[in-house]
Parts: structure tokens; sequence; C-alpha cells
């Protein structure tokens, strides 16, 4: 008598979540890898730490400042995802430094299966984290990276996922 196979994990594709004009492409590429292959859709935000030490309240104002700013922009983003997934993404919101932080979460989280980034088209380069990842850090990721060129239109990014 065999038992029943247990199911696979879920295929979690992580998008960092940022006000770039690069994002809406990437986030379209992994909804529709993630609808096409029953996965999900995570998404963070990593809120930078600002430069007013000496200014504690005023830092503490801020910090919180961007924290709901950026609780807002992931609320929606997850409004898209489920309209482009049918399911609700993984929020995460994280403080500190961005690249770090990206790191560290998917360290610390095994269902993390693919990092969709989008890169900037224009002279000044694909991005800090594109850089920061397909240069120095590569070694230290251990999932594939999917760079999306920022300059696809939706219609494109439908044609290749």
């Amino acid at each position: 008598m065999t038992s029943a196979p247990t199911p696979a994990p879920d295929r979690v594709f992580l998008v960092v979540a940022d006000d770039s004009a690069e994002l809406e492409v990437a986030l379209r590429y992994a909804c529709r890898r993630a609808r096409k292959t029953r996965g999900r859709v995570a998404l963070l935000a990593v809120v930078e730490p600002g430069d007013y030490q000496h200014w504690m309240a005023v830092g503490d104002l801020m910090k919180e400042e961007a924290r709901q700013a950026a609780e807002q922009m992931l609320q929606k983003l997850a409004e898209r995802v489920n309209e482009w997934t049918g399911t609700m993404p993984i929020l995460y919101v994280r403080e500190g430094v961005r690249g770090d932080e990206l790191l560290q979460l998917i360290e610390e989280e095994p269902s993390i299966s693919i990092l969709v980034l989008g890169a900037n088209p224009g002279p000044k380069g694909p991005g800090p984290l594109v850089s920061m990842l397909t240069g120095k850090m590569v070694g230290r990721l251990r999932v594939p990276v999917t760079i999306v060129p920022g300059n696809l239109t939706l219609e494109d990014v439908d044609k290749v996922s």
C-alpha cells in the first residue's frame, strides 16, 4: 500500500517593493510565473535608516512615517498581485539597509525560491540591487535571480512569462 505523495511546497517569487518605474514589470513577471506554476508572490519593503541620530524624536517620527508609507505601498501592491494571481501575496516589512535585509530574508525564509528584480534601462545602470546581486554578492544567494528589463511593456512581459 502506497501513501499519497507529499505536496511540493509552493514556489515563492520574491519582489522588492520600492518606488522605481521598473517595479511594475518585475511584479507582473513574478505574478505571471507564480500563477502558471501554482506558486505565490512575496513582497518585501525595506524602511532604510535615516540620518537623524542626534534628533531622536524627529528620527523616531520619520521612521514611523516611513514604515506606514511602506505598509500602504505593500497594501496597494497586494491588491494588484491578488488581481493578477487570484491569491494574496506574503508581505514583509524590514528596517535596515535594503541589500542586507534582502539577503537576510532570503536566508531566513526557506520558502523563497526565486528573486525577481526589475532593471532600470537608463544610463545610470540597472539599479543598486541588481548591481549588488550580480556583482560581489552573487555568491551569497541561495536562490536564482530573474532580472526583468524595465523597458518592457506589460504585454512584452506577458509574452515571455
